[in-house]
Protein backbone atom coordinates (compact mmCIF):
# COMPACT_ATOMS: atom_id res chain seq x y z
CA UNK A 1 0.00 0.00 0.00
CA UNK A 2 2.94 2.05 0.77
CA UNK A 3 4.49 1.26 -2.47
CA UNK A 4 1.45 2.45 -4.54
CA UNK A 5 1.35 5.71 -2.62
CA UNK A 6 5.14 6.23 -3.56
CA UNK A 7 4.28 6.16 -7.05
CA UNK A 8 0.87 7.85 -7.03
CA UNK A 9 2.64 10.60 -5.40
CA UNK A 10 5.45 10.45 -8.05
CA UNK A 11 3.03 10.27 -11.07
CA UNK A 12 1.00 13.37 -9.39
CA UNK A 13 4.29 15.48 -8.33
CA UNK A 14 3.98 18.84 -9.91
CA UNK A 15 6.24 20.09 -12.48
CA UNK A 16 4.48 23.28 -13.23
CA UNK A 17 1.30 25.12 -11.46
CA UNK A 18 -0.59 27.63 -11.87
CA UNK A 19 -3.64 28.93 -10.79
CA UNK A 20 -5.75 27.39 -13.73
CA UNK A 21 -2.89 24.87 -15.35
CA UNK A 22 -0.78 22.27 -13.16
CA UNK A 23 1.83 19.69 -15.26
CA UNK A 24 2.58 16.60 -13.45
CA UNK A 25 5.02 14.28 -14.29
CA UNK A 26 1.70 11.95 -15.29
CA UNK A 27 1.62 14.71 -17.93
CA UNK A 28 4.65 14.38 -19.18
CA UNK A 29 5.07 10.93 -19.35
CA UNK A 30 1.74 10.70 -21.31
CA UNK A 31 3.10 13.44 -23.25
CA UNK A 32 5.62 10.70 -24.26
CA UNK A 33 3.53 7.68 -24.80
CA UNK A 34 1.38 9.35 -26.99
CA UNK A 35 3.89 10.46 -29.31
CA UNK A 36 5.78 7.13 -29.47
CA UNK A 37 2.41 5.47 -30.18
CA UNK A 38 1.86 7.84 -32.77
CA UNK A 39 4.93 7.39 -34.61
CA UNK A 40 4.71 4.08 -34.39
CA UNK A 41 1.03 4.24 -36.04
CA UNK A 42 2.67 6.93 -38.69
CA UNK A 43 5.06 4.53 -39.67
CA UNK A 44 3.08 1.84 -40.00
CA UNK A 45 0.44 3.78 -41.86
CA UNK A 46 3.24 5.24 -44.11
CA UNK A 47 4.47 2.04 -45.09
CA UNK A 48 1.25 0.55 -45.31
CA UNK A 49 -0.15 3.16 -48.20
CA UNK A 50 3.24 3.73 -50.06
CA UNK A 51 2.96 -0.38 -51.19
CA UNK A 52 0.51 0.38 -53.62
CA UNK A 53 1.45 3.98 -54.74
CA UNK A 54 4.25 3.72 -58.18
CA UNK A 55 7.86 4.65 -56.97
CA UNK A 56 7.57 8.02 -59.39
CA UNK A 57 4.54 9.01 -57.10
CA UNK A 58 6.20 8.51 -53.88
CA UNK A 59 8.34 11.09 -53.34
CA UNK A 60 5.01 13.38 -53.76
CA UNK A 61 3.18 11.57 -51.32
CA UNK A 62 5.73 11.45 -48.21
CA UNK A 63 5.70 15.80 -48.97
CA UNK A 64 1.81 15.72 -48.16
CA UNK A 65 2.45 12.99 -45.04
CA UNK A 66 5.17 15.11 -43.70
CA UNK A 67 2.65 18.03 -43.57
CA UNK A 68 -0.59 15.87 -42.25
CA UNK A 69 2.43 14.47 -39.49
CA UNK A 70 2.75 18.07 -38.41
CA UNK A 71 -1.53 18.61 -37.52
CA UNK A 72 -1.59 15.14 -35.89
CA UNK A 73 0.62 15.79 -34.14
CA UNK A 74 -0.15 18.89 -32.92
CA UNK A 75 -4.08 17.20 -32.22
CA UNK A 76 -2.34 14.90 -30.25
CA UNK A 77 -0.57 16.85 -27.71
CA UNK A 78 -3.85 18.82 -27.19
CA UNK A 79 -5.93 15.82 -26.61
CA UNK A 80 -3.26 14.17 -24.33
CA UNK A 81 -3.20 17.61 -22.28
CA UNK A 82 -6.11 17.40 -22.08
CA UNK A 83 -7.54 13.82 -21.20
CA UNK A 84 -4.20 14.09 -18.22
CA UNK A 85 -6.08 16.72 -16.68
CA UNK A 86 -4.34 20.51 -18.29
CA UNK A 87 -7.20 22.67 -18.96
CA UNK A 88 -6.42 23.37 -22.57
CA UNK A 89 -8.92 26.36 -22.67
CA UNK A 90 -6.60 28.03 -20.44
CA UNK A 91 -3.33 27.50 -22.15
CA UNK A 92 -5.18 28.86 -25.66
CA UNK A 93 -6.61 31.80 -23.99
CA UNK A 94 -2.84 32.84 -22.40
CA UNK A 95 -1.25 32.65 -25.64
CA UNK A 96 -3.50 33.96 -27.96
CA UNK A 97 -1.76 37.10 -28.16
CA UNK A 98 1.50 34.87 -29.10
CA UNK A 99 -0.40 32.50 -31.35
CA UNK A 100 -1.62 36.20 -33.25
CA UNK A 101 2.15 37.23 -33.81
CA UNK A 102 2.86 33.78 -34.98
CA UNK A 103 0.33 33.56 -37.62
CA UNK A 104 1.18 36.93 -38.97
CA UNK A 105 4.63 36.66 -38.73
CA UNK A 106 4.38 32.58 -40.27
CA UNK A 107 1.54 33.46 -43.06
CA UNK A 108 4.42 33.49 -45.68
CA UNK A 109 5.26 29.99 -44.85
CA UNK A 110 1.79 28.99 -44.64
CA UNK A 111 0.84 30.17 -47.97
CA UNK A 112 4.05 28.28 -49.49
CA UNK A 113 3.27 25.37 -47.02
CA UNK A 114 -0.55 25.15 -48.30
CA UNK A 115 0.60 25.83 -52.13
CA UNK A 116 3.17 23.00 -51.62
CA UNK A 117 0.62 20.05 -50.99
CA UNK A 118 -1.83 21.68 -53.87
CA UNK A 119 0.72 21.69 -56.27
CA UNK A 120 1.79 18.12 -55.08
CA UNK A 121 -1.94 16.45 -55.10
CA UNK A 122 -3.10 18.30 -58.13
CA UNK A 123 0.52 17.05 -60.09
CA UNK A 124 0.07 20.69 -61.96
CA UNK A 125 3.74 21.03 -61.95
CA UNK A 126 6.47 17.85 -61.85
CA UNK A 127 10.14 17.39 -61.44
CA UNK A 128 11.69 17.90 -64.95
CA UNK A 129 8.97 19.92 -66.68
CA UNK A 130 10.49 23.05 -68.74
CA UNK A 131 8.31 26.09 -67.06
CA UNK A 132 8.03 29.78 -67.76
CA UNK A 133 7.56 31.81 -64.89
CA UNK A 134 8.15 36.15 -64.30
CA UNK A 135 9.49 35.31 -68.07
CA UNK A 136 12.68 33.02 -67.07
CA UNK A 137 12.69 29.79 -68.26
CA UNK A 138 13.72 27.09 -66.25
CA UNK A 139 13.54 22.89 -65.65
CA UNK A 140 12.13 21.84 -62.15
CA UNK A 141 14.23 19.88 -60.52
CA UNK A 142 12.82 19.61 -57.05
CA UNK A 143 9.59 20.23 -55.82
CA UNK A 144 9.59 20.25 -51.40
CA UNK A 145 6.46 21.77 -49.71
CA UNK A 146 7.91 24.97 -48.99
CA UNK A 147 9.76 25.64 -52.44
CA UNK A 148 10.74 24.40 -55.89
CA UNK A 149 14.26 24.24 -57.17
CA UNK A 150 14.54 25.02 -60.54
CA UNK A 151 18.00 25.44 -62.82
CA UNK A 152 17.84 28.41 -65.56
CA UNK A 153 19.61 27.50 -69.11
CA UNK A 154 22.78 29.59 -67.40
CA UNK A 155 22.68 26.96 -65.61
CA UNK A 156 21.35 29.37 -61.60
CA UNK A 157 19.52 27.56 -59.19
CA UNK A 158 15.84 29.41 -58.76
CA UNK A 159 14.50 28.62 -55.30
CA UNK A 160 11.15 29.52 -55.46
CA UNK A 161 8.28 29.78 -52.84
CA UNK A 162 5.64 28.06 -53.68
CA UNK A 163 2.98 30.49 -53.39
CA UNK A 164 4.52 32.43 -56.42
CA UNK A 165 3.01 29.75 -58.25
CA UNK A 166 -0.73 30.50 -56.84
CA UNK A 167 -0.31 34.12 -57.71
CA UNK A 168 1.55 33.84 -60.72
CA UNK A 169 0.55 32.90 -64.12
CA UNK A 170 3.08 29.71 -65.18
CA UNK A 171 3.25 28.47 -68.11
CA UNK A 172 4.51 24.78 -68.20
CA UNK A 173 6.04 24.17 -71.54
CA UNK A 174 5.90 20.22 -71.16
CA UNK A 175 2.85 19.15 -69.21
CA UNK A 176 0.82 17.81 -72.11
CA UNK A 177 3.98 16.73 -74.06
CA UNK A 178 7.82 16.53 -74.01
CA UNK A 179 7.47 17.30 -77.27
CA UNK A 180 7.64 21.32 -77.93
CA UNK A 181 6.88 23.71 -81.20
CA UNK A 182 9.61 26.87 -81.43
CA UNK A 183 9.26 29.19 -84.66
CA UNK A 184 11.79 31.27 -85.84
CA UNK A 185 11.01 34.42 -87.98
CA UNK A 186 12.46 35.42 -90.92
CA UNK A 187 12.63 38.80 -93.64
CA UNK A 188 13.64 38.40 -96.85
CA UNK A 189 13.88 41.48 -99.72
CA UNK A 190 10.47 41.99 -101.99
CA UNK A 191 10.79 40.34 -105.84
CA UNK A 192 12.41 37.47 -103.72
CA UNK A 193 11.05 34.10 -105.07
CA UNK A 194 8.75 33.16 -102.17
CA UNK A 195 8.60 29.11 -103.22
CA UNK A 196 12.60 29.32 -102.85
CA UNK A 197 12.30 30.41 -99.64
CA UNK A 198 9.64 28.48 -98.04
CA UNK A 199 11.68 25.13 -99.44
CA UNK A 200 15.39 26.42 -98.16
CA UNK A 201 13.91 27.28 -94.51
CA UNK A 202 11.94 23.77 -94.71
CA UNK A 203 16.07 22.25 -95.64
CA UNK A 204 17.40 24.43 -93.19
CA UNK A 205 15.30 22.66 -90.15
CA UNK A 206 15.46 19.39 -91.85
CA UNK A 207 19.40 19.23 -91.44
CA UNK A 208 18.89 20.23 -88.15
CA UNK A 209 19.88 16.82 -85.74
CA UNK A 210 18.15 18.30 -83.02
CA UNK A 211 15.16 19.16 -84.75
CA UNK A 212 11.94 16.63 -84.93
CA UNK A 213 10.84 15.00 -88.32
CA UNK A 214 7.53 13.83 -87.09
CA UNK A 215 5.58 16.48 -86.59
CA UNK A 216 7.05 18.43 -89.91
CA UNK A 217 8.60 21.88 -89.74
CA UNK A 218 6.07 24.43 -91.82
CA UNK A 219 6.64 27.12 -92.88
CA UNK A 220 3.74 30.56 -93.08
CA UNK A 221 4.00 33.79 -95.17
CA UNK A 222 3.22 35.63 -92.19
CA UNK A 223 2.72 39.16 -93.77
CA UNK A 224 3.90 42.16 -96.39
CA UNK A 225 5.77 44.18 -94.36
CA UNK A 226 7.06 48.00 -94.62
CA UNK A 227 10.41 46.83 -95.87
CA UNK A 228 10.45 43.03 -96.21
CA UNK A 229 8.03 39.81 -96.88
CA UNK A 230 8.12 38.43 -93.44
CA UNK A 231 7.88 34.54 -93.03
CA UNK A 232 7.81 32.25 -89.35
CA UNK A 233 9.48 28.88 -89.61
CA UNK A 234 7.53 26.52 -87.24
CA UNK A 235 9.57 23.07 -86.21
CA UNK A 236 9.59 20.58 -83.13
CA UNK A 237 12.01 20.02 -80.31
CA UNK A 238 12.01 17.50 -78.32
CA UNK A 239 14.05 18.97 -75.41
CA UNK A 240 12.95 22.87 -75.26
CA UNK A 241 15.66 23.51 -73.02
CA UNK A 242 17.81 24.01 -75.31
CA UNK A 243 15.90 26.21 -78.08
CA UNK A 244 17.95 29.03 -78.38
CA UNK A 245 21.09 27.02 -79.37
CA UNK A 246 18.74 25.08 -82.04
CA UNK A 247 17.29 28.67 -82.93
CA UNK A 248 21.15 30.03 -83.74
CA UNK A 249 22.28 26.99 -85.55
CA UNK A 250 18.96 27.63 -87.94
CA UNK A 251 20.00 31.36 -88.31
CA UNK A 252 23.88 30.14 -89.15
CA UNK A 253 22.19 27.55 -91.55
CA UNK A 254 19.32 29.77 -93.30
CA UNK A 255 21.98 32.77 -93.78
CA UNK A 256 24.03 30.31 -95.44
CA UNK A 257 21.48 29.18 -97.92
CA UNK A 258 20.20 32.25 -98.35
CA UNK A 259 23.66 33.33 -99.74
CA UNK A 260 24.17 30.98 -101.79
CA UNK A 261 20.41 31.18 -103.69
CA UNK A 262 21.08 34.58 -103.87
CA UNK A 263 18.11 35.76 -101.17
CA UNK A 264 18.42 39.17 -99.59
CA UNK A 265 17.92 40.01 -96.17
CA UNK A 266 17.26 43.65 -96.00
CA UNK A 267 17.52 46.98 -94.27
CA UNK A 268 14.44 48.62 -93.02
CA UNK A 269 13.78 51.29 -95.55
CA UNK A 270 11.84 54.48 -95.49
CA UNK A 271 10.87 56.33 -98.60
CA UNK A 272 10.96 60.62 -97.98
CA UNK A 273 9.03 63.07 -100.03
CA UNK A 274 10.36 66.73 -100.04
CA UNK A 275 7.96 68.85 -101.02
CA UNK A 276 9.32 73.06 -101.59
Amino acid sequence: MEILNTIKEFFSYSIYQSKDVNITVFTIISLIIAFIITNIVLKFLRKLITKKIPLEDKSRFVSVFQFLQYLIYLFVVMFTLNASGVNISVLLTASAAIFLGLGFALQQLFQDLISGVLMIVDQSMKVDDIIEIEGRVCKVEKISLRSTKAVTRNNRVMVIPNHIFMSNVLFNWTQNSKIVREDLSVNVAYGSDTNLVKNLLLDSAKSHQDILKQPNAIVLFENFGDSALEFILYFFVKDPFISPKIKSDLRFIIDQKFRENNVNIPFPQRTIHIQS
